[in-house]
Order: structure tokens, then sequence, then C-alpha cells
């Protein structure tokens, strides 16, 4: 369900997901399948680790990446949950293949 909010989205972002939900700043971005593709990707990575833990290690892995790269951005960019969703958003039939834990696939360092 894509839900429209000013205040849950943190500023400087377009949307986020929070299962079982899709939250976005801006009402245009439901329509936008790609968009939309990838915070279904993200959700679908908060299934598969049980929805606390994701938010545990997500938290985790971007203060290793914000310690590694001294770069809010680039440490955003670089977290295997994002890398993932980034690289296969474009993909609407994705999710239809994708294996289980895909997402580990994107724990090596390679700056995005």
């Amino acid at each position: 369900m894509i839900l429209f909010s000013k205040y849950l989205v943190p500023k400087g972002y377009s949307g986020m997901a929070i299962f079982p939900f899709i939250f976005v700043n801006d009402k245009q971005l439901s329509k936008n399948r790609v968009f939309v593709n990838h915070e279904k990707i993200h959700l679908q990575q908060q299934i598969e680790l049980l929805v606390f833990p994701f938010y545990v290690w997500y938290g985790l892995e971007f203060l290793i990446k914000l310690y590694t790269y001294r770069n809010w951005h680039l440490a955003y960019k670089n977290i295997s949950f994002e890398r993932e969703a980034y690289t296969h958003e474009m993909d609407l039939e994705y999710l239809k293949h994708r294996g289980f834990w895909r997402f580990l696939k994107y724990l090596r360092n390679h700056e995005f």
C-alpha cells in the first residue's frame, strides 16, 4: 500500500518503505513504476529479515559505510540493500525471479 506523507519521509528523500507500506512525499511518485519497484525490493528485503532485524542491519551498515566513506550520500548509496534496489529498480520483473537474501551479493565493497 502506498501512502502520502510530507512528514514521515526524511528531508532529501522521495520515499521509503516501512513494512507493509511505501511512504511518498509526492503523490505523483505512486505512479512511477521504477520508484515503486525500488521500494518493493526493500519490502521484500524486510520480509526476508523479519522486518525489525532489517532496520538494525540497515542502520549498522549505514554507520559502517559512513565511517568508511565519510560522506552521507556515498554511505547511503553503498548500503547493500540500496545497491540491490538501485541496480534492479528498472527490472520490473526482478522480484519474480529474485533469489532469497539476494542483497548479500551486494555486501562486497564496490562504490555505487
